[in-house]
């Protein structure tokens, strides 16, 4: 039922489409900062949550 509903949406598809490039490119942010960053402030940032 709900794939029919779905169908009859006019340009559906590019929610997909979007919602793929936007993970895409948060990845792909996310790991560049992680091998940019410096070893210290990842370590820092590792201690946040246990700081009072």
């Amino acid at each position: 039922m709900y794939k029919y509903l779905l169908q009859s949406v006019d340009g559906i598809q590019w929610f997909g489409i979007i919602t793929l490039l936007i993970f895409f490119g948060t990845f792909c942010v996310v790991s560049i900062r992680a091998f940019i960053s410096q070893k210290e402030e990842m370590q820092r940032m590792a201690n946040l949550p246990l700081e009072d």
